[in-house]
């Protein structure tokens, strides 16, 4: 795969679409705390992992309009916040989601004119989650849809999967967003819902993450489909197929 820059991303906090008012990501970053384990007989360190942690950090410029960079931001609420980072918005895109605490929203003044703030999530019960966008940035559907698949790759694994949602704009009485797979895109497998792969029924603006169990298997294609009543439904979603057994 070709190189890419980090031009056309998007940014989403529970539910917001705040990509036009971030001027930068300072920190996308995480894992686990490594742990020394070093004997006297060795001539260099020997480490395991300790603690997953994860942060992700942005300047935002200020913006006080409705549903814009400061009102959201400045609430610096003391419950979970869910932000994604989409590095792209075509289907099949990195995409990097966090659970996490807002820590601060310190703003800074600077002589030529310029206000910008400094923000910092930190990330609560889980690390930093790499994944691949299931939709093309925002999706939007005005009945029951399913959308195109992704590709993950060599086949089905077997340690189930983690996937977020942000919904930005509804108008009805539900959506139920989930995931569906098939080992060939649906040409002789058909497509089946994800077993734990269904979201909490949406009623407005809202953000979630969900698990399936850690030794399940996924096949190599999902996609995601819609169900309900409604009339619009603006969502974003990202899923993470791990690779290999995944410990929170």
């Amino acid at each position: 795969m070709a190189k890419k820059s980090g031009l056309g991303d998007n940014l989403y906090v529970a539910g917001y679409d705040l990509s036009g008012d971030i001027q930068q990501l300072g920190n996308v970053g995480g894992g686990p705390n490594p742990l020394p384990f070093t004997g006297i007989n060795k001539s260099a360190f020997e480490r395991k992992g300790g603690l997953l942690d994860g942060r992700l950090q942005m300047t935002t410029f200020f913006n006080p309009g409705t549903d814009a960079a400061h009102p959201r931001l400045a609430l610096l609420p003391r419950d979970d916040v869910i932000m994604g980072y989409y590095r792209g918005t075509a289907l099949g895109d990195a995409s990097a989601n966090i659970v996490a605490k807002q820590v601060n929203y310190d703003g800074s003044r600077g002589d030529d004119g310029s206000f910008t703030f400094a923000v910092e999530a930190q990330s609560n019960g889980y690390s930093v989650e790499w994944g691949k966008s299931l939709t093309a940035g925002q999706r939007t559907d005005g009945s029951a849809t399913n959308g195109s698949s992704v590709d993950f790759g060599t086949g089905s694994t077997a340690h189930g999967l983690q996937a977020y949602l942000h919904v930005f704009a509804f108008t009805g009485t539900s959506v139920t967003v989930k995931l569906q797979e098939s080992s060939d895109d649906g040409a002789g497998d058909a497509w089946a819902d994800v077993t734990g792969g269904a979201f909490a029924a949406a009623t407005g603006v809202t953000s979630q993450r969900i698990a399936t169990a850690a030794g399940q298997t996924v096949e190599r294609y999902l996609r995601v489909a819609t169900t309900g009543t409604f009339t619009n439904a603006v969502f974003a979603v990202s899923v993470i197929r791990n690779d290999v057994a995944v410990t929170f």
